[in-house]
This record gives C-alpha cells, structure tokens and sequence, in this order.
C-alpha cells in the first residue's frame, strides 16, 4: 500500500522582481512567512498531468501539486474539516 504525502508543494515563478510585491521572514517567535506579488492578467488555469494545479499569468506562474480530483473530494464550498 502506498502512502500518501499529505503536504503540498508549491512554487512561484515571477518574470521580473519588480513583479514581488513582499517576502516577509521573521527571526523572532512568529513564524510566518508571507511571499506577495503579481502573477499579472490570467492567461490560463489548468491541470498538468492532473497532479499540478498551475495558473499562469502574463508576470509569473503559480504551481500547487493539487489534483482535480482532490478539488472534488472537498467540495464546491471549501475544504473539509479535519
């Protein structure tokens, strides 16, 4: 039986750093990390070899190992509770 890893992986790819809006990475006791920026206008969403999740915009690309089937599993109205 093969088990699952259960955490996401993501990436963002920005065409320029002038597209980063804030990287925010504390050394204190809050350990947030927060990246912001633009991905631009849409230019497509989909689902490569329906495992990545990838929107890419005219500034840069979002991609999230998320499948299609995942975004079924949890429902139209947010993810399930855990």
């Amino acid at each position: 039986m093969k088990k699952e890893n259960k955490e996401r992986v993501f990436s963002v790819e920005l065409t320029s750093k002038n597209h980063l809006k804030n990287v925010t990475l504390t050394d204190g006791a809050n350990e947030n990390v927060v990246v912001e920026g633009t991905l631009g206008n849409l230019l497509h969403a989909s689902f490569e070899e329906d495992v990545i999740l990838e929107v890419a915009g005219t500034k840069g690309i979002l991609r999230l190992d998320l499948s299609a089937e995942e975004i079924k599993k949890t429902g139209k109205t947010g993810a399930k509770k855990q």
